[in-house]
């Protein structure tokens, strides 16, 4: 894609959620950690139901290992992997209150070293708790930029480069939360919604997908009627 496209393509993405936020529900950048950790292979939804009465009562590292693995377990037993997560959620808060004085660090480094965090979950949270401009590839965003030509790549850490370097500067600390979106809402993994895409002109995915018969009803009974 073109650098000119490029900055048409966020231009209108931009314009049309000028303040893209995450879905997750977070209080602090303690609680975003942990719901980010949680969110691997399970919804936000999911997440957000789980840490709802979570997050009431346990803000902080020293609250969560106060609250201990066996309750927290019972927080989040519907979320996939629980267990797992619940083992890393403890050790990442020991750590926390060891080597950070209870401080979720603004490192990378740092990030990364703390149980059950990733590169992905660290660049969230260094861009939505810190404002870093760092770009989080999930599947939602890896193929956004895969099937768009935005920025494909054969894997996530090419994916994450490319548009690091592509992303015009005044896009850069919102394009996670505008790739994840569209991805989510728009350009779904089955059936992207082409026919309502801000950016299909721009898109180098071929065939686009015509829209539905009852979508396109609508649109026509919309237009015919009288304008109230």
């Amino acid at each position: 894609m073109k650098k000119a496209d490029i900055f048409e393509f966020y231009r209108r993405l931009a314009e049309a959620d000028p303040s893209p936020e995450t879905e997750l529900a977070w209080t602090n950048p303690y609680t975003l950690l942990v719901a980010v950790a949680l969110s691997a292979q399970a919804t936000d939804v999911g997440v957000n139901k789980a840490t709802r009465r979570l997050f009431a009562d346990v803000d902080t590292p020293a609250a969560m290992l106060a609250l201990g693995e066996a309750a927290l377990k019972a927080h989040i037993k519907t979320i996939g992997l629980f267990n797992t997560k619940a083992k890393n959620v403890i050790a990442a808060a020991n750590m926390l209150v060891e080597e950070h004085s209870g401080v979720v660090p603004e490192d990378r480094a740092a990030l990364e070293a703390l149980p059950g965090v990733g590169r992905k979950t660290a660049n969230v949270v260094l861009n939505v708790a810190f404002g870093h401009p760092t770009i989080a590839v999930d599947t939602h965003i890896f193929r956004v930029a895969n099937r768009t030509g935005l920025a494909p790549g054969k894997d996530v850490r090419i994916v994450e480069d490319k548009l690091v370097k592509a992303t015009p500067q005044p896009f850069l600390v919102h394009a996670h939360h505008w790739l994840i979106l569209h991805g989510r809402y728009v350009c779904k993994a089955r059936r992207p919604e082409c026919w309502r895409c801000p950016v299909a002109d721009l898109c180098r995915y071929r065939p686009k997908t015509p829209a539905p018969a009852d979508a396109a009803t609508e649109t026509v009974a919309r237009a015919l009627s009288p304008s109230e």
